[in-house]
């Protein structure tokens, strides 16, 4: 069983940038997706990236050209540089892995952002 375990959240001022990081306890090179999820207050959880083990992204239109996610197989890390932050970007962000298609098996316990005007 692997646990991720998120890291980075806090609050800044929209403009502002922020690192997440995902740690997993085993290796992520097992994992053939991974990718960070958000859940702002009163709304559904909603993808916000996602890398396969080949390294190919693909991110959600509100973030797209503002955030960034990498991988690193040998430290089993997952990191989403978030840059030009808005206020909309506030939520709950969680780390996720899947080792094939199909749902999301394994789950963080999620990071806070909290973005201000």
């Amino acid at each position: 069983q692997v646990q991720l375990v998120e890291s980075g959240g806090g609050l800044v001022q929209a403009g502002g940038s922020l690192r997440l990081s995902c740690a997993a306890s085993g290796s992520i090179s097992n994992f053939n997706d991974m990718a960070w999820y958000r859940q702002a207050p009163g709304k559904q959880r909603e993808l916000v990236a996602i890398i396969s083990s080949f390294g190919s992204t693909n991110y959600a239109y509100s973030v797209k050209g503002r955030v960034t996610i990498s991988r690193d197989n040998a430290k089993n890390t997952v990191v989403l540089q978030m840059n030009s932050l808005k206020i909309e970007d506030t939520a709950v962000y969680y780390c996720a892995a899947r080792r094939s298609s199909g749902p999301f098996e394994y789950w963080g316990q999620g990071t806070q952002v909290t973005v201000s005007s």
